[in-house]
């Protein structure tokens, strides 16, 4: 089963992609701030990261930044509110960029695509 580690700073988004997510048969971890998610990727191993750009405590952006520089092999999936962060050099590094969406059937797609391509 694939382990996936949701960073984002609003709760209710991260309980939303929880629940759809372990529905799909996927673990789930939250992770609230960058201090919390990077705490969390020291000891345990993820297969993906879902993060949210806009965190409170810092830019998703150079979270991600930090992520692939400490933890390569990690697919960082990269979602926000706002289509405009597709076009940030920063935003390049990730592996995929999802719109933020009441309906995850984009999101569920993305991760999929992501993890079947992982394992083969």
């Amino acid at each position: 089963m694939a382990h996936i580690l949701i960073i984002d700073d609003e709760k209710h988004i991260r309980a939303f992609y929880e629940e759809s997510l372990i529905e799909s048969g996927y673990k789930v971890s939250l992770a609230g701030s960058a201090e919390e998610a990077l705490d969390y990727m020291t000891s345990v191993k993820f297969d993906l990261a879902i993060l949210d750009i806009k965190l409170g405590d810092t830019n998703g952006l150079d979270l991600l930044q930090q992520i692939n520089r400490q933890f390569k092999d990690l697919p960082v999936i990269l979602c926000s509110a706002y289509d405009s962060f597709r076009e940030d050099q920063k935003a390049a590094a990730a592996i995929k960029y999802v719109v933020k969406s009441f309906d995850l059937s984009e999101l569920k797609r993305t991760v999929s695509g992501v993890l079947d391509k992982r394992t083969s």
